[in-house]
């Protein structure tokens, strides 16, 4: 296939066609919700076909940004694109999520359908923009961005307690990310450019390393979210609908860890070694504590936040351990993340959808109604305790490894995570899918449709051929890690 021209503002700004779309379907069609749903399904597949013609066009070898856009904006800024081998795959998982969320909100969402589908697509447009952007300010632009769709998402169509959500999630994101502008400021000031890639050729002084660490570190921590800024999540989660759910932890966490690996360990590699035990500490923490509070929740969609916190854990550990196998299982994590978790808030959005309730003690005995639920719960289940064969085993595996080349006592206390994961997730699909039916309003509850086994398909696909050939990625983002840890040894004398 012939290449598109400006490839990376297509697929950016794609979304936002359809979101116009969508408004001018409002005044010119009587059947303007229905119209909606279509339209934002229909956009959200050709972005994914466009997202795959970028990757197949995409040449792995090369650690240099490729596709790359370049123009003259405004005061020093520039709108400048371009995607490298890690970049080009949190571009994919985006458009790949986005048509599922659209279709798992199907018959879900009846009200303010319009403004629902165009704050997805609007959410859409921010994400691919933070990780095609290479200008400081664009960058910041599309980050800070992100929270106003997702803000409106939770306290529009949430649950009772959503405004109290909307608001922490919102706060909570934002005050970490004032610190991070600041020293985008500060940069541009000091290297004369907003320029990414030339910023990580500049030296900046050891002192000057320290401080801006911390300022992007603070925004980007809470984006993951690590503990202890990690309380905003699991109430973001539980008051989100399904599909904001999904994008929640699928997408929006892997931009904090975007974040670490695009600015602070290839432009502050001085601290980034300074700091690396700060990060462990924290990391390993995340990993025990929020594997223990997850087993004590009595809400399923509480229980998968607090295990996506101890999954980020992983990822924060995987970034610093200044070696290959570590980033590179990072990278991997976050995107089998991205499916795994998706599934299991969907498998949630099932129940939810039939019962309205999340409560764990109202379940129990569903695999003689569900059968086909019950199998497919229970195989995101054992892909988010990291079964061999499924996608979550290598990102584990490839992080653990790495970290164990740092620091003994940190891979010891992961495997410990790795052990209390099973632990909890192991629990909950007894109390929910075994015994006998005790409620009664359980017993004539109804199986998955076809419409809900189609939006699992291609989870269930991309986690056991991820976890089957993992190449499929790492061969994607070998070069441009070897570039990124390859950097930080040379700089740091390692």
């Amino acid at each position: 296939m012939g290449a598109i021209p400006n490839i990376l503002s297509v697929v950016t700004f794609l979304p936002l066609v359809g979101a116009l779309l969508i408004l001018i379907g409002r005044f010119a069609s009587k059947n303007a919700d229905g119209l909606a749903r279509w339209i934002a399904l229909g956009t959200t597949l050709v972005t994914l076909a466009v997202s795959c013609v970028l990757v197949a066009q995409f040449d792995p070898s090369s650690a240099a940004y490729q596709f790359v856009e370049r123009y003259v904006w405004f005061a020093g800024a520039e709108y400048h694109l371009g995607v490298d081998g890690v970049s080009i795959l949190f571009v994919l998982l985006t458009a790949f999520l986005m048509p599922i969320c659209i279709a798992a909100s199907w018959k879900t969402i009846e009200t303010r359908v319009v403004d629902y589908m165009i704050a997805f697509l609007v959410l859409e447009t921010l994400v691919i923009g933070v990780f095609t952007a290479l200008d400081l300010f664009l960058f910041y632009i599309f980050f800070e961005g992100t929270l106003v769709p997702m803000f409106i998402i939770i306290g529009v169509w949430g649950g009772a307690n959503r405004i109290y959500a909307a608001y922490k999630f919102f706060l909570y994101t934002l005050l970490g990310s004032v610190l991070m502008l600041l020293a985008m400021l500060w940069m541009a000031n000091e290297a004369g450019t907003t320029s990414i890639p030339e910023l990580k050729e500049y030296a900046f002084g050891p002192w000057a390393q320290s401080i801006l660490w911390l300022a992007f570190f603070a925004s980007f921590a809470v984006k993951m979210p690590m503990w202890p800024v990690h309380t905003w999540l699991p109430d973001a989660h539980v008051q989100a609908p399904t599909a904001g759910s999904v994008i929640l932890a699928g997408i929006l966490l892997k931009l904090g860890g975007y974040g670490f690996i695009l600015f602070n360990v290839p432009m502050f590699p001085d601290a980034s070694v300074l700091y690396r035990p700060l990060v462990f500490t924290l990391s390993v923490i995340a990993i025990a504590y929020t594997s223990l509070v997850a087993f004590r929740q009595t809400d399923i969609k509480k229980l998968i936040a607090y295990s996506s916190v101890a999954h980020m854990g992983f990822v924060t550990m995987g970034i610093f351990a200044g070696n290959e196998q570590g980033m590179q299982g990072a990278i991997f994590q976050m995107l089998s993340h991205g499916l795994i978790s998706g599934a299991l808030f969907l498998c949630v959005g099932v129940v939810y959808d039939r019962m309205h309730t999340r409560e764990i003690a109202f379940y129990g005995g569903l695999t003689s109604r569900m059968p086909w639920y019950a199998a497919i719960f229970l195989m995101f289940t054992m892909a988010n305790v990291g079964l061999p064969g499924t996608s979550g085993f290598i990102g584990e595996m490839l992080t653990m490894t790495g970290v164990y080349q740092a620091s003994t006592w940190a891979a010891f206390v992961a495997a410990t995570g790795v052990i209390l994961s099973a632990v909890y997730a192991l629990t909950l699909y007894r109390n929910v899918m075994f015994g006998e039916i005790i409620n009664p309003a359980l017993a004539t509850i109804k199986d998955i449709d076809l419409r809900e086994l189609a939006i699992f398909v291609p989870l269930i696909i991309g986690t056991i051929w991820l976890g089957v050939q993992p190449g499929l990625v790492l061969d994607y983002t070998a070069a441009s890690v070897d570039a990124v840890v390859g950097g930080w040894r040379l700089a740091t004398g390692g």
